[in-house]
């Protein structure tokens, strides 16, 4: 199996691409909420040629489904199309919650997570997490809600609960409800903490094809039109 996963993430102001070859792992990131089309594919090219492969020298492709803003999402969604079309690509689709949660694993050693993405009109994408062992458990499921309903629902926080996300900051409900919670430096996701969920996902058959992905918004309203023709 080639082992080489390329990862694309754009779903929030953070714009990134994070490449696994040869066992290393090398990475770009980017703060850029408004040029992530012009951004991404001359971050991946760059990427490509550091590591002096091609594309077609993937062995997958992972990127972040969402949740979070909605012209993010979609741009990553149509460029992990692009991407995965032209090269015969598998993908992975990642949570951008989880991603989050996977980097405070790898940063801190943590492995109970609380993830939130302000979500704007003053509600937040939410999840809680827990690892065990080698794989992570949702131990609350991804959805939007406003913040009282997420403190309402998380669920027995440990003394090493970590806070995740850029929801926390955003509203003063999370810091006056005295939470047992710690609150990381770890605000937004990264296609570099997408590469060891991908490559589990990747070596267990759990791909899916170019035709067959789409966005996670977790708002109804939002509707997702695939590539033309190809429904």
């Amino acid at each position: 199996m080639n082992k080489t996963i390329l990862a694309i993430d754009t779903a929030t102001e953070a714009c990134s691409v994070a490449l696994l070859h040869n066992g290393q792992i090398s990475a770009f990131d980017e703060l850029s909420p408004r040029t992530h089309t012009q951004r991404i594919l001359p971050m991946v090219d760059e990427l490509l040629a550091k590591a002096g492969i091609s594309l077609k020298q993937v062995g997958a492709l992972a990127f972040g489904r969402g949740p979070g803003s909605f012209t993010g999402v979609r741009v990553g969604v149509g460029i992990a199309q692009g991407l995965a079309m032209g090269a015969n690509l598998p993908v992975v689709p990642i949570s951008n919650l989880l991603a989050m949660a996977q980097a405070a694993y790898e940063k801190m050693g943590a492995t109970s997570v609380v993830a939130l993405i302000d979500a704007r009109m003053n509600e937040v994408y939410f999840a809680q997490y827990e690892r065990v062992g080698r794989y992570w458990q949702t131990i609350v499921a991804e959805q939007v809600c406003s913040p009282e309903r997420a403190i309402s629902q998380i669920q027995q926080p440990k003394d090493n609960t970590v806070v995740v996300g850029t929801g926390w900051a955003a509203y003063s409900q999370f810091s006056n409800a005295q939470l047992p919670l710690l609150v990381s430096d770890i605000t937004l996701p990264s296609a570099k903490s997408m590469l060891t969920l991908a490559e589990s996902e990747f070596s267990q058959g759990n791909t899916q094809s170019a035709l067959q992905i789409e966005p996670v918004y977790l708002r109804n309203e939002v509707t997702w039109e695939k590539l033309p023709h190809k429904r």
